[in-house]
């Protein structure tokens, strides 16, 4: 009788990643809604997908067309929410083809009877915000745009986080003493204050954000990848690797790096939330992301200028706390599956 091939450690990990099924569900929600939000522009969107108007078919979802295309006066691009177009593109058996939401981020329903933020309706299912643009939109756009920041923040902090840790655990002495207090001198600089100056100086956006953010965003996980660095750096295959003649940088990033890798998998995703958490947080006071870039944290501002529109801030409180239960399930998921007690 043949037995089972034994599992590697990593196989293990998944196994216990997946009996926790919280944090499997989690995971694939997340995935899917991740997913969902990079096709934004095919889900959301003023722009028809297809258009057959006199017997030729358009796409102006990627090309723009003028409006004397469709019949116009104007070589201005069409604007396919007005109601003149709409008409024309309706009748003489020519048709459209529009997303299932037919509003962008930025586009404005002017055809509102009444004073905007407007409550939700058949035309905005989630109503509009107080410049009369799509809720639904608005949060879907928002959502992609939070979670891309939220990875790029967490992949440059944690690139450097592994490096500066790296360095300090293993070359350890006046190097590793050095670099600690310069990190000590490092955090206790004003960040927010830091934030104000350079959105008065340059002009605010989200790669301005990113750089500012990563430049403090990277010392919590140092001080872990240290801690796992000084430990194993006195290992014997450490020692021996050393008496082979192997270079410092192949030790430490392809024998000591795999084996110091549980703390900075684990605390991924929330330190992704915390990203998430920190761009709304500056969106909110008016630091963030400049306009009419959509945004989680401005539609919460919004909310709390237009207490009376409820579903400005309970859409956008349903978004934002659901993604951060989802992540954070995910890390708590990760932790059990990662602990060096189960291995």
């Amino acid at each position: 009788m043949s037995t089972p091939p034994k599992q590697t450690p990593n196989q293990r990990r998944w196994q216990r990643f997946k009996a926790n099924r919280r944090g499997y569900v989690s995971l694939i929600l997340f995935a899917l809604l991740f997913v969902a939000s990079l096709f934004a522009e095919v889900l959301s969107n003023d722009k028809p997908f297809v258009v057959y108007y006199h017997q030729h078919y358009y796409f102006p979802l990627f090309t723009a067309y003028p409006e004397t295309t469709f019949g116009g006066d104007f070589d201005t691009e069409t604007d396919y929410q007005d109601p003149t177009v709409r008409q024309r593109l309706a009748s003489n058996g020519n048709w459209a083809l529009f997303p299932p939401n037919p509003h962008s981020y930025a586009s404005i329903n002017l055809n509102i009877n009444g004073p905007v933020p407007s409550p939700p309706s058949r035309v905005n299912l989630l109503g509009t915000d107080d410049r009369g643009r799509d809720v639904l939109a608005r949060l879907l756009y928002g959502f992609r745009l939070s979670v891309l920041f939220g990875l790029g923040l967490t992949l440059v902090g944690t690139v450097i986080g592994i490096i500066a840790g790296a360095v300090q655990g293993y070359l350890a002495g006046r190097t590793d003493l050095f670099l600690q207090r310069f990190i000590e001198i490092w955090s206790a600089m004003p960040e927010l204050y830091l934030l104000i100056i350079f959105a008065s100086i340059f002009k605010p956006s989200v790669l301005l954000l990113l750089i500012l953010l990563s430049l403090f965003g990277w010392m919590g996980l140092s001080d872990y990848v240290r801690a796992e660095f000084l430990k194993g750096r006195n290992l014997d295959y450490v020692k021996a690797a050393k008496a082979l003649g192997v270079s410092n940088v192949t030790i430490m990033f392809r024998h000591l790096l795999p084996n110091g890798m549980t703390p900075v998998i684990t605390f991924l995703p929330f330190r992704m939330s915390g990203a998430i958490l920190a761009l709304t947080s500056l969106d909110f006071l008016g630091l963030g992301v400049p306009p009419p870039t959509p945004s989680l944290g401005e539609l919460l501002a919004q909310g709390k200028a237009n207490i009376e529109a409820w579903w400005l801030s309970l859409g956008t409180f349903t978004v934002l706390v659901g993604t951060l239960i989802l992540l954070i399930f995910i890390g708590e998921a990760l932790r059990e599956a990662f602990d060096p007690r189960k291995i």
